[in-house]
């Protein structure tokens, strides 16, 4: 085992100044690197739903448990790399769990953590949905999840489901040999935006080659470096980014439960204040939900000075969502160059592109329609501004391609094609999709975008382009111009086509609303589609629907596909 990093001092102390840049390399699996992690007096803090720190464990004390839990699992006599599900709940239990299945030689799963609107049933029958899909035999997590393990098809044909602590009480067996860097780290469910979800297979090679881009040449970690996370430990970015890239850079980590953030997302910026943290990631919505609730005053009270890299990513980034963010924090000593947009997916471990820390957030303005920036003076038509997403790292190669698979020139929308050191095995058992989206070493990411000045654009997901009188319109341009509208919040509308009766596409954006006065409501969405129809030339159906009703992902993304097939099961019931 070999680290090039010395061992930092405690990150608890207040950074005085940026400290010196860290490069750590050479680790060929995570052991290895939970094992140098545990040298210091770094660790994990739990905060609950007030902020207050619930439980701490430094990396020493996470090896340890894990170590243990690991003989405990490995007395089930599974195969070596057999799946286990662990609920990704934010809890100590997970990062136990979750090292225990490596030391185990077993291949932990990480499953979500959140019981959605739709309620426990539909929670419990995609936990056993994702267990049968990942042929796992045991199922982890902590005693709050203790009923839905036992409500989920399936269940009485696990091994073994319950807490660490339960796990801890059976007796112990000898460990196997360590892991090779050849084998699965982990399987990645992936959010299912448009699909039900897919485990990415992720070895420990690749795991490590994109942990090293993103700490050495994506956000350029440094001794002084502290994190703080919110993010699900069931979605990539907070698995790889907020529990497995703090525990290889030897760093400690404040982790505030995802439903609590929901709740009160000022805790999250008290959190970044009081331990000075300064690296945070959030998607998107992260920003826009913490800024609206922010009221006036409240970031006078804040310190947020220390906070270098306050990443974005996970979704569609747009300039005016970090924009208002920046200006909201702008009085507690937030630093706009700050915010570093970044591209990813679960299918490369993480990462692909950032920003580098200090740019801040860079906006491309395009016309749409001559695929260039408009010309100084020039009238322009309808343009949009899309957020830079940064450089490939180092050794990640990008296409932008055309249908044909040509390559696209600058600033001409295309497919985007990946070719990465970290780039996962495949999905577990699905060889048909596999060969669809892995060909010759690169990997089809279902992402439009283009590329300028060598920095990566996102426009979008291509099963979401929609096309309406033979135009392509994107369904968050169209979600956009109803956002505008008093009373409609930032993910409260969706669109999507649906066939109409005489065969060409139905424009639908279905609208959450919160007005209870008919009338007023009726005039809203009357001007919606009044401004859609003068926007984009379509006319539009536009629908109310109740509060809170539009379906999610597993990582809290906007899920259109289904929000379609709701509404088209819900016309067919009308229409019999």
């Amino acid at each position: 085992m070999s680290g090039t990093a010395e061992p930092i001092s405690p990150v608890s102390l207040t950074p005085t100044e940026r400290g010196q840049p860290l490069r750590v390399t050479g680790f060929t699996t995570l052991l290895e690197a939970l094992e140098y992690a545990a040298t210091a007096a770094t660790g994990v803090n739990f905060h609950d739903g007030r902020g207050r720190l619930d439980r701490s464990l430094t990396w020493g004390e996470v090896r340890n448990l894990a170590r243990a839990a690991g003989q405990r699992l490995a007395a089930f006599g599974l195969a070596r790399g057999s799946q286990v599900g662990i609920i990704a709940e934010t809890h100590a239990d997970f990062p136990i769990a979750f090292f225990a299945c490596r030391f185990a030689g077993l291949t932990p799963v990480p499953l979500p953590a959140t019981v959605h609107l739709g309620g426990q049933r539909q929670y419990v029958d995609l936990l056993g949905r994702m267990l049968q899909n990942a042929d796992a035999r045991v199922c982890l997590g902590s005693g709050a999840f203790s009923p839905f393990l036992d409500a989920m098809p399936g269940a009485e044909e696990l091994l073994f489901r319950g807490s660490v602590d339960a796990l801890l009480a059976r007796d112990p067996a000898d460990l196997p040999e360590p892991p090779g860097e050849g084998e699965l780290a982990y399987i990645q469910y992936t959010s299912g935006s448009t699909r039900f979800p897919r485990g990415a297979m992720l070895t420990e090679r690749s795991t490590l080659r994109n942990v090293y881009g993103i700490m050495n040449d994506g956000i350029f970690l440094n001794e002084h470096d502290r994190f703080c996370s919110w993010l699900p430990l069931y979605h990539d970015m907070g698995l790889v980014g907020k529990l497995i890239v703090p525990m290889v850079s030897q760093a400690s980590i404040d982790y505030l439960g995802t439903r609590e953030f929901a709740m009160r997302p000022r805790l999250w910026l008290r959190l970044l204040s009081e331990n000075r943290s300064t690296i945070s990631f959030a998607p998107p919505f992260g920003y826009e939900l913490t800024t609206r609730r922010l009221r006036d005053g409240d970031a006078e009270g804040l310190d947020l000075s220390a906070w270098r890299v306050a990443g974005c990513g996970a979704d569609m980034i747009r300039p005016e969502t970090l924009e208002r963010f920046a200006q909201a924090v702008a009085p507690a000593g937030f630093d706009p160059g700050a915010l570093v947009p970044s591209y990813g997916m679960a299918e490369v471990s993480l990462a692909v592109s950032f920003t580098p820390p200090g740019n801040g957030m860079q906006a491309d303005t395009i016309d749409l329609h001559g695929h260039r920036p408009p010309e100084p003076g020039e009238p322009v038509g309808r343009t949009t501004r899309f957020t830079r997403c940064g450089r490939p790292l180092p050794g990640y190669e990008v296409e932008v391609r055309d249908t044909d698979g040509s390559l696209m020139p600058e600033r001409r929308e295309g497919s985007i094609f990946l070719r990465t050191p970290s780039t996962m095995e495949g999905y577990y058992a699905a060889p048909e999709i596999n060969a669809q989206v892995l060909q010759n070493g690169w990997l089809d990411t279902g992402d439009l975008g283009y590329m300028v000045d060598g920095e990566l654009v996102i426009t979008g997901r291509r099963k979401d382009l929609m096309i309406v009188n033979g135009r392509n319109i994107w369904p968050q341009d169209i979600e956009h111009v109803a956002e505008q509208h008093p009373g409609v919040r930032t993910t409260d509308a969706a669109a999507f086509t649906v066939e109409a009766e005489d065969g060409s596409s139905l424009l639908v954006v279905l609208l959450q609303c919160r007005e209870q006065d008919e009338d007023v409501r009726t005039q809203m969405l009357r001007a919606i589609r009044r401004d859609i129809q003068a926007e984009f030339g379509v006319e539009a159906r536009v629908q109310a629907v109740p509060p809170h009703s539009l379906p999610r992902t597993t990582s809290g993304k906007l899920s259109r596909s289904q929000a379609r097939l709701d509404y088209l099961a819900e016309y067919a019931q009308q229409s019999s």
